[in-house]
C-alpha cells in the first residue's frame, strides 16, 4: 500500500490509503467542511506513485506523458487510470468518491478528489441514490452542533474486477465520523453498504463498523480515530 497525503495546487488537502495492488484506495481521511465551489472537469493521477522522487501535487495523464514523458500505460502499473473507468455503465458502475467533493469548500479542495486514488467502482443506483443521501443530508443532519467533523471513508475489498482485472470492485464501502466540540470528542457514527443496486446504508455505531472491519481483516485489532470518540 501507499499513503498519500493529497497534495493540489502546493497544498495538502486529505489523506488516502493506496492499495496498488487493486489499484483502489482503502481509505481516504479529512476534515468536513461543506460549501460553494465547482466540481472538477478533469481527473486526476499520482506522479508519486510512478516515482517517489517525482513531483507531490496530483497532475493530469497528459501532463505527466508530456513532464516526465511516461505514458499512461506506464503509469498503469502503479495505480488506476482513466481508461480502466471507461465502458462502466454496462456494468452499472461509475467513479465513485471516497472524500467527496460535496463535503469541502472551494475549487481547490473539491477538485482535489478528482484524483483516480480517491476512486472506487461504485454501483450507480447507490452512488445516486442511499449514498448521496447519507452525503448530503444525513451528514448535514448529524454533524449539527460540531466545531470539527473528522471523517474516514472506505472499502472492503470484493472479488470481482474491471478493466481487464485491474482494478478492484469493493464489495462494502463504510464512513465514520467523529464529531469534536471545543477540544472533546462529543458523539461518533458510522455506515456501512454493500456496493450493489439493493441501494440500502445500514447505520451502525463507531465500535460496530470496527467490529465488522475486525471480522473482515481475520480479528486484527482496528481502531478509527486512534480510539479518541465514543464507540458506542
Amino acid at each position: 500500500p501507499a499513503w498519500i497525503c493529497q497534495r493540489f495546487r502546493n497544498s495538502y488537502h486529505y489523506a488516502t490509503l493506496y492499495d496498488r495492488d487493486r489499484r483502489i484506495p482503502v481509505y481516504s481521511a479529512y476534515k468536513y467542511q461543506p460549501g460553494p465551489g465547482d466540481r472538477s472537469k478533469s481527473w486526476f493521477v499520482e506522479p508519486q506513485l510512478i516515482d517517489p522522487e517525482y513531483v507531490k501535487d496530483m497532475y493530469g495523464e497528459d501532463y505527466i506523458e508530456m513532464k516526465y514523458k511516461i505514458t499512461p500505460e506506464k503509469t498503469g502499473q502503479s495505480q488506476a487510470i482513466n481508461k480502466d473507468y471507461k465502458h462502466l455503465q454496462s456494468l452499472n458502475l461509475e467513479r465513485g468518491h471516497l472524500s467527496p467533493s460535496c463535503h469541502h469548500t472551494g475549487n481547490n479542495k473539491k477538485w482535489a478528489t478528482f484524483t483516480l486514488t480517491n476512486i472506487v467502482p461504485q454501483d450507480s443506483t447507490l452512488n445516486k441514490g442511499a449514498w448521496n443521501d447519507y452525503e448530503t443530508t444525513t451528514m448535514k443532519e448529524k454533524t449539527n452542533g460540531c466545531e470539527t467533523t473528522y471523517v474516514i471513508v472506505g472499502i472492503l475489498p470484493g472479488n470481482n474486477y474491471i478493466s481487464g482485472k485491474r482494478v478492484n470492485v469493493p464489495s462494502h464501502i463504510w464512513s465514520a465520523a467523529c464529531c469534536v466540540v471545543g477540544t472533546k470528542p462529543k458523539k461518533a457514527w458510522a455506515v456501512i453498504a454493500e456496493n450493489n443496486k439493493k441501494n440500502k446504508v445500514q447505520e451502525l455505531s463507531l465500535g460496530q463498523l470496527e467490529a465488522r472491519l475486525r471480522d473482515f481483516y481475520g480479528g486484527r485489532m482496528i481502531t478509527l480515530f486512534n480510539n479518541a470518540c465514543p464507540r458506542q
